[in-house]
């Protein structure tokens, strides 16, 4: 992802990119994102083209940060509530995932991503790895931070298993306490020391 460079512009840039995201985020709600042009998303945004370019390099580009921004806000409140808990781990990653599928459920882009048309579905299926980037990073942070005396071959695998688990689950809508049960357990296997 491209930024514009130079302090004054970098100012007005970090305001274009934030009213693309918003305009990007309006259409995906409004289940237009298929039918726009990146002119289109500009236009909403009151930038230029090439400016919307320069920042994101596609439409898929600006999509998938749209996507990455929801994420991250939910993971921030995921972060808060885990660190208001003194639990193990697996039951860390209990909760995680339970607030992951609920919002996946309840948070209207994240269910137009989910259940929306043929270029929406990619960003979380064949083409999520920013996606996926950022929430093992988040995931792996919080089981070393969690299990501290643990191989950090074994915080990753479990943060690589839960990862994979919580988009299934996310595609394939289960009940989230269920679905988090079930994560929880396979953490508890991978990580002995936690029981």
């Amino acid at each position: 992802m491209g930024t514009v460079s130079g302090d004054k512009r970098g100012g007005e840039s970090a305001g274009a990119r934030e009213r693309l995201l918003d305009a990007a985020y309006a259409e995906v709600l409004a289940g237009h994102w298929g039918e726009r042009r990146m002119v289109d998303v500009a236009t909403a945004a009151g930038v230029s083209r090439q400016t919307l370019y320069n920042v994101f390099g596609s439409k898929e580009g600006l999509l998938q940060t749209v996507v990455v921004r929801e994420v991250n806000t939910l993971l921030d409140n995921v972060v808060r509530v885990l660190e208001s808990d003194g639990h193990d781990p697996a039951y860390a990653v209990n909760r995680t995932t339970r607030m992951v599928l609920s919002a996946a459920r309840d948070n209207p882009l994240l269910r137009a991503v989910v259940t929306g048309d043929d270029e929406l579905l990619p960003v979380v299926t064949t083409r999520s790895e920013p996606l996926l980037d950022v929430l093992g990073d988040r995931i792996s942070r919080t089981l070393r931070e969690r299990c501290p005396t643990t191989e950090p071959s074994v915080t990753e695998a479990v943060a690589d298993v839960t990862l994979r688990l919580i988009v299934s689950y996310s595609l394939q809508p289960i009940d989230p306490e269920r679905a988090a049960r079930r994560v929880e357990m396979v953490v508890h296997g991978m990580l002995p020391v936690a029981r």
